[in-house]
């Protein structure tokens, strides 16, 4: 049991807000593009995408993995993103490592997703199933080169107010 809830329970939680970050972190990047701030969406996305990094520290583990790690990078990069929304307001250079972090957080949700649909989708699993294979490297390189463009158009359309 962790928090109280059975495995399944707690696996299901965690699910939920990765999807509910990923699906808010979406909303919160196309809004940078567009050069709007999205306070509400701003808020869930971060709060989703912490409780994501956060309950997935608590599955059990033996040493360090791929997903500690990620899940450290993703800490630490939403504590900028915080920092430099509401400590530092967005001013100078906040406003990029703000906009850098926010995509950046999103992009590892969404690398996990990758991974994770590569493990437990059967049809995907089938195609990668060391994850080594083709489809899953290209799915990944996609995912970079997508994230890439979307931190450019970010960086250069998103102005503080």
């Amino acid at each position: 049991m962790t928090l109280g809830l059975s495995m399944a329970a707690f696996t299901q939680l965690h699910v939920i807000l990765s999807l509910v970050g990923i699906a808010t972190g979406f909303v919160v990047v196309l809004g940078l593009i567009a050069a709007k701030q999205m306070p509400r969406w701003t808020v869930l996305f971060l709060i989703t995408t912490a409780l994501t990094s956060i309950t997935g520290f608590m599955f059990p583990f033996k040493g360090v993995t791929p997903g500690i790690v990620i899940g450290i990078l993703s800490i630490i990069t939403l504590l900028l993103a915080v920092m430099a929304r509401y400590g530092r307001h967005l001013a100078g250079p906040w406003r990029g490592v703000y906009v850098i972090a926010t995509v950046l957080a999103q992009f590892f949700n969404f690398f996990v997703l990758i991974v994770q649909s590569f493990e437990k989708v059967p049809a995907l699993k089938a195609l990668a199933p060391t994850q080594a294979e083709l489809p899953f490297k290209a799915a990944q390189l996609a995912a970079l080169a997508l994230f890439t463009v979307l931190t450019v158009l970010a960086y250069r359309k998103f102005h503080a107010a």
